[in-house]
């Protein structure tokens, strides 16, 4: 293992700390349920790619990315250059937010990580097991990042899926493509002056949270590319005065960055990654299934007077307000983070995917009625960010009162999925977005098979 060089406190810089981890680590090391994640992350993600690949903002990106080269958009006849298959494959596999999350301090690693490792060993002949290398990393390093300071970097202003995705998958490219330990620091401390992604689109539900793990893993392999060739980026970039935590996160939040290198290679943070069984915002998830258990009891809507909902704090500004647009969401995308809206379309659905999110579904005025009779109170004992939870108090017209409490998400390390579940949520991702079932088959046993094929190239035959 490579030494790093000692920063003014004595100690090698926190980047030079991980870049030693991932130069050193090798698929050989990585133990099989760490693999296994990272096989059914991947998988999640095809799944994603192909099930959006015909809708409008994925075609928008697909026409204004004028980039030709020689890597893959999973779903897209056109071969691009690596930054392009690298932002469009990102950028799908978030687009209906119906990809993994983190339990813990919700970032979703798989969106940033996959799309830069695949671009770059697709472009530069590397193996399959390269690729696990990379993705380990990347998922790894991004999910010690998010529970550095939980909350924190909502807090500021930011996703924290876009700026911690740069990072990681700089250091996941970095990893996978062979480079040294001063390179992959380089690449850390370049990305950081890549990062980027503010929340704003929460005020109009418009695009730009679909394009965020897109550009961060752009960021990052670029930032790999550019330490490949000699270009140099602050090794305190986690630490420093002037460092990632002091630009992202709200600084009245406390920060703990032994986070980022304790245990590294023994405590792997990546196993509580959690796989999404609803197509919408992380901590909604537990609501959707007190939605459905309150239609279980075959109430009416019509009866439900008012729905009550005790809320952590800190989710408020994304899934409860304002609540005018809540109740009404005015696009897809902006009811996929309405809480009122989740559980009207839960209730009378019992369902929370794909289909639910149309035109069509946010206008339906059964769902408009019920959604706004949905309102919230602030529970000051909820656990979140370290636990996502759910709660309704349904007051019927009689005055009758029905409470319904979701303790954990479900996909999560508390109740998590099958492996029968996330293969039969691809299939249906897959089947949404137009492919045969002679296709999803053949992206099924490439994804099982990636870590131990000697090259990429087949890769290429899921342009389609």
């Amino acid at each position: 293992m490579a030494t790093g060089t000692e920063s003014a406190t004595g100690q090698p810089a926190i980047a030079e700390q991980i870049a030693d981890w991932a130069e050193s680590l090798t698929a050989s090391e990585i133990p099989g349920d760490v693999r296994t994640m990272a096989a059914e992350v991947l998988l999640d993600f095809a799944g994603n790619c192909v099930s959006v690949r015909q809708m409008d903002y994925v075609q928008s990106l697909v026409r204004a990315w004028d980039g030709a080269g020689d890597c893959t958009a999973l779903g897209h006849p056109a071969a691009f250059d690596a930054a392009g298959a690298a932002v469009i494959n990102g950028t799908a596999a978030h687009g209906e937010d119906f990809d993994d999350t983190y339990e813990g301090s919700p970032v979703h690693a798989g969106a940033p990580a996959i799309p830069a490792i695949l671009a770059a060993c697709e472009r530069h002949g590397r193996s399959g097991s390269d690729v696990l290398v990379g993705i380990v990393v990347a998922m790894e390093v991004m999910c010690r990042m998010t529970v550095v300071a939980p909350t924190a970097i909502h807090r500021a202003g930011f996703h924290p899926t876009a700026v911690i995705g740069a990072m990681g998958a700089a250091a996941g490219v970095g990893a996978a493509i062979g480079l040294s330990t001063g390179q992959i620091s380089n690449a850390l401390g370049v990305a950081g002056s890549m990062a980027s992604g503010i929340i704003e689109y929460l005020a109009e539900g418009t695009w730009t949270k679909r394009l965020h793990p897109g550009w961060a893993a752009q960021s990052g392999l670029r930032a790999a590319s550019m330490a490949k060739e000699g270009f140099t980026g602050p090794r305190t970039v986690f630490e420093g005065t002037h460092g990632f935590f002091f630009t992202f996160a709200d600084p009245s939040i406390d920060q703990d960055l032994s986070h980022l290198t304790s245990d590294l290679g023994s405590d792997w943070r990546m196993q509580r990654i959690a796989f999404k069984p609803y197509a919408c915002g992380t901590m909604a998830q537990p609501y959707i299934d007190c939605a459905i258990k309150l239609a279980e009891l075959e109430i009416n809507a019509d009866d439900i007077a008012s729905i009550e909902c005790e809320t952590g704090e800190g989710i408020v500004h994304r899934l409860w307000e304002p609540l005018a647009e809540k109740h009404v969401p005015t696009t897809p995308y902006s009811s996929k983070f309405s809480i009122p809206y989740l559980i009207a379309v839960g209730f009378l659905d019992r369902a929370a995917g794909l289909a639910q999110f149309t035109d069509a579904r946010i206008r339906d005025q059964d769902v408009l009625n019920l959604a706004k009779k949905v309102t919230y109170v602030i529970d000051p004992d909820n656990e979140y960010p370290r636990n996502y939870s759910g709660h309704i108090r349904a007051t019927m017209q009689n005055g009758s009162e029905h409470i319904v409490r979701q303790p954990h998400m479900r996909g999560g390390t508390r109740e998590p999925l099958q492996h029968r579940e996330i293969v039969a949520k691809f299939q249906n991702n897959v089947r949404f977005g137009g492919w045969s079932e002679q296709q999803a088959k053949a992206l099924q046993s490439w994804c099982e098979d990636l870590f131990d094929l000697k090259d990429l190239d087949t890769l290429k035959t899921f342009r389609a």
